[in-house]
């Protein structure tokens, strides 16, 4: 009986094992990529000026003297190339100054606000506009259309600039990159690769379970104690 058990024991544990394998392969160096990087430099930060200071303005006019009737539910301060504008209800941009409407940003005050926010010994390799990007793009998630600002640097690196209202938002680099694979492989999300709660991962992770509790059902009826016990109750 003891035989019967550890054979089919074993057996189950092998098959799952080889199964699993590659995915426990992927969950461990993701992992230890995750414990032997920083997080800080994985955002980028250290491709980015934080010693720039907010600018300050005058004779800015009252939201309430726009040149568009619109009702002000919220306003946010812009400093685009270093003209004040006011981002309205998040929908539209206006001069804080003359109240008039602007229709987004340029390419060169883009590539202001990234020159303004990026470190100053980066040199501009390129810059473009996109106005759609897939589920699993490096810039997904994020205002949107965006200018891309792309360095001569051996990383790779990129900057996100929001077309509409101005802001930076972010920056991408091959460190970066790397790290949104492997994580895209520890979650197991293959689409958006920031969906924790997939039917692979569960799947998986309790396959996972199963695979370790067989191993040590596999120890307990393989020690020889173990088998003593269970052959003296027999007899």
């Amino acid at each position: 009986m003891i035989k019967s058990k550890q054979f089919y024991i074993r057996k189950t544990h092998r098959y799952l094992g080889l199964f699993l394998g590659i995915q426990f392969l992927f969950w461990t160096a993701s992992g230890l990529y995750f414990s032997w990087t920083n997080i800080d430099d994985i955002h980028g930060d250290q491709f980015r000026d934080f010693t720039v200071q907010p600018a300050s303005f005058n004779n800015l006019i009252s939201p309430s003297k726009l040149e568009d009737s619109t009702a002000v539910k919220t306003v946010e301060l812009r400093d685009i190339n270093g003209t004040a504008y006011y981002w309205i209800n998040k929908q539209a941009l206006y001069n804080a100054q003359t109240g008039t409407k602007k229709n987004g940003i340029t390419k060169e005050e883009a590539l202001a606000i990234a020159t303004r926010n990026m470190r100053k010994d980066l040199v501009v390799k390129d810059i473009s506009f996109i106005e759609t990007i897939g589920k699993q793009h490096e810039y997904r998630e994020k205002l949107l259309p965006a200018y891309v600002i792309t360095y001569q640097h051996s990383k790779e690196v990129k900057a996100y600039v929001s077309a509409n209202d101005g802001t930076f938002q972010t920056v991408r680099h091959r460190d970066w990159r790397w790290f949104d694979f492997l994580w895209m492989t520890h979650t197991m999300d293959y689409d958006g690769r920031d969906n924790i709660n997939n039917w692979a991962l569960r799947i998986f992770s309790l396959l996972g379970l199963i695979t370790t509790l067989s191993g040590f059902l596999l120890w307990f009826v393989s020690t020889k104690r173990i088998k003593r016990i269970f052959k003296g109750s027999n007899d």
